[in-house]
């Protein structure tokens, strides 16, 4: 599997951690910063899922007037 980090971009949380391996399943996710509770949930909910229907699923998620969202910012963090 390979490791990522990716910065996240006008959203309460950072930095999003993860790994993929090589059918692009998606594992470990964490957050650095952000709503704890909720951001936990979505690592359960996208664990093992291919990084194209985590895409599917939450690009466009957005939260408040911030144009993103933590969860649209995983989507576009496993397209990278």
């Amino acid at each position: 599997m390979k490791e990522f980090t990716y910065q996240t971009n006008g959203t309460c949380a950072r930095v999003i951690h993860f790994e993929k391996d090589d059918e692009n399943r998606v594992y470990n996710i964490s957050f650095e910063g952000g709503c704890n509770g909720n951001l936990k949930a979505i690592a359960k909910l996208c664990e093992g899922m291919k990084a194209e229907e985590i895409s599917a699923k939450l690009a466009g998620n957005l939260c408040g007037n911030k144009g993103t969202s933590c969860a649209d910012q995983l989507a576009k963090a496993v397209m990278e």
